[in-house]
């Protein structure tokens, strides 16, 4: 299932090589949404992979984008511990104000008024798992 968010392009990373068949880059967008009396900012990373990493570049910084993306989860296990991981995989951007696809994409909403979901290893780890496979 696709999803697509907009939000505004606060950072871009370089490309880079995981592996000699595998490379990614990652990217943040700024998602504010105005409650009753206060408003929210989320911070969302996404990632680019192999032939995708070029459809974003430095002129996209600081501009308003719909980004449309697929949920990856993985399981990796280390020594006996498993644990799972989650990428936004990004396949497309469009600049706001652009033309929508001439073929309409499956897509869904994604909804923006759960929280964020952490791990039970992230919150013990400060955010941060040891010896993942990227």
């Amino acid at each position: 299932m696709a999803f697509e968010i907009e939000g505004k392009v606060i950072d871009i990373q370089p490309v880079t090589k995981v592996s000699d068949k595998f490379k990614k880059r990652e990217f943040v967008i700024e998602k504010r949404e105005n409650g009753n009396t206060t408003q929210f900012i989320d911070y969302i990373k996404f990632q680019l992979v192999q032939d995708k990493c070029d459809i974003i570049d430095n002129s996209y910084l600081n501009t308003e984008v719909k980004v449309f993306f697929n949920i990856k989860g993985n399981r990796w296990e280390k020594e006996g511990k498993v644990n799972y991981f989650t990428n936004l995989d990004a396949w497309k951007i469009e600049k706001s104000g652009q033309n929508k696809p001439a073929s309409p994409q499956p897509t869904g909403h994604l909804d923006d008024n759960l929280p964020p979901y952490i791990s039970a290893d992230e919150a013990e780890s400060g955010g941060e798992l040891d010896d993942l496979p990227f």
